[in-house]
């Protein structure tokens, strides 16, 4: 599945961004659909997933600012971003159908997704 991100921008400390990952087939039937980030220098971070059950996960760090949700009558899954902090600041990728059970310990493994998006940049200024 080929995957577009957007919505992502310039925002000030404490605001909130949303984004959109267009997919380019049905998401009813991908296992799991995620988002991870990443700055230079270091690392693919885990950012949050959520099952085709609608179950949800969370990197310590986003949770209650964060809200991962998935649409599949339009394909698509956002990512409710609320609360931000420059440290959020990332190029942010989203990911689809994982390899493997459908875990929380597996979704946080970028290797273990089959497809990627192009990212967004997401810019959190102090």
């Amino acid at each position: 599945v080929q995957l577009q991100a957007f919505g992502g921008g310039l925002v000030q400390a404490g605001g909130s961004l949303r984004l959109s990952c267009a997919a380019s087939k049905s998401t009813f039937n991908i296992n799991a659909i995620g988002w991870f980030r990443q700055t230079p220098g270091k690392e693919r971070e885990f950012v949050a997933s959520i099952s085709s059950g609608g179950m949800t996960n969370y990197t310590d760090s986003v949770k209650g600012r964060f809200t991962i949700s998935r649409d599949n009558a339009k394909n698509t899954i956002h990512l409710q971003m609320d609360s931000l902090k420059p440290e959020d600041t990332a190029v942010y990728y989203c990911v689809a159908g994982l390899y493997g059970p459908t875990s929380a310990d597996n979704a946080r493994n970028a290797n273990n997704f089959a497809s990627w998006g192009q990212g967004t940049q997401v810019t959190v200024s102090s």
